[in-house]
């Protein structure tokens, strides 16, 4: 009997993290809204650490954690092959670099060769917006 009391209460708890990982309410995007590179320039040649600056049509940047409306704040996402979930917050790796402090430039410092890099903005929970606000992928070549 109690070992089903312990199976009980494993389930119970496999259970709630399962419902923590579904999907999160998500932002509605303003429409029209676009983001995209002011710098650098699709096919550019970078040297090792290169200055990146976000562009942002239609909405405002604020901080993660602002709920403020029609705002975001920007995710940088190099050399990404396969989009994240855009139901859930997006993770921080070295491949998805989070701004949300609300920057809208910064340093790259990447190995020599081609990178791809796009702008992704997230709400105030790091949620991508509803539909996305997403760049184009641009190419680079480091030096």
């Amino acid at each position: 009997m109690r070992t089903l009391s312990f199976l009980s209460l494993g389930a119970l708890l496999l259970g709630t993290a399962t419902a923590t990982l579904a999907a999160v309410p998500r932002t509605p995007a303003p429409e029209g809204a676009q983001v995209y590179f002011i710098e650098p320039a699709n096919g550019a040649t970078v040297g090792q650490t290169f200055t990146v600056k976000f562009g942002l049509k239609g909405m405002g940047v604020a901080p993660a954690g602002v709920d403020s409306p029609a705002t975001g704040h920007h995710h940088l996402l190099i050399d990404v092959t396969e989009l994240p979930a855009m139901d859930m917050p997006l993770p921080m790796t070295d491949s998805i670099r989070h701004f949300g402090k609300g920057q809208t430039e910064t340093q790259v410092t990447l190995p020599p060769g081609k990178h791809s890099l796009q702008l992704l903005v997230g709400d105030k929970n790091h949620v991508p917006l509803d539909p996305p606000v997403i760049s184009e992928s641009i190419t680079v070549t480091v030096q």
